[in-house]
């Protein structure tokens, strides 16, 4: 009777079914090696967290000039708060919402932008970062990066951060900065 092999046998002899998903969320990347004619994934595969697609789509955006800021009002404020906890950490891909598959990401980016900034070419802009970076770092296809512009920074308008200050001996509890 020939030996029928078992799915550890199969995972070890790199053939027969496919191993379980990635935890957490990530998904595989598409990748070639100089493997002398073995492509990557004959050898191993490569995982990408969403949050990694975000923050490097985060750190493109910021690159354009004419972006006030990224993500919508409620998400800045409870970053902001975020930002000043101790031990927490600022998130860069704040505004930004990515899905990934295999071989394909699509992204999501709420920004405010600065008054004076022609909006159709700055996003077009943040596109083509976004896409370049993304498909450089991660090998994954951008499929579309849709741009929601939620606000327009005024030059004489004050930031959240500065517009909060503590209220003294008034027996009201002060704003968060």
């Amino acid at each position: 009777m020939p030996d029928t092999p078992t799915p550890a046998t199969l995972h070890k002899n790199h053939g027969g079914a496919p191993t379980p998903g990635p935890p957490g969320g990530a998904r595989p990347a598409s990748g070639a090696g100089g493997d002398g004619g073995r492509s990557g994934g004959e050898r191993g595969r490569t995982v990408l967290a969403v949050g990694v697609v975000e923050k490097i789509a985060g750190m493109a955006a910021r690159e354009v000039t004419g972006i006030h800021a990224l993500g919508s009002g409620l998400a800045r404020t409870f970053g902001a708060m975020r930002d000043r906890v101790p031990g927490g950490k600022s998130s860069i891909g704040r505004g930004i919402k990515a899905e990934v598959g295999e071989k394909q990401t699509a992204i999501d980016i709420a920004l405010v932008v600065e008054y004076g900034v022609v909006i159709p070419e700055l996003a077009r802009q943040v596109r083509e970062n976004i896409i370049d970076a993304v498909e450089r770092m991660t090998g994954l296809e951008v499929v579309e990066v849709n741009i929601a512009v939620n606000d327009v920074h005024l030059p004489d308008e004050p930031e959240f951060e500065e517009e909060e200050e503590p209220v003294a001996a008034t027996g009201q509890r002060p704003k968060l900065k």
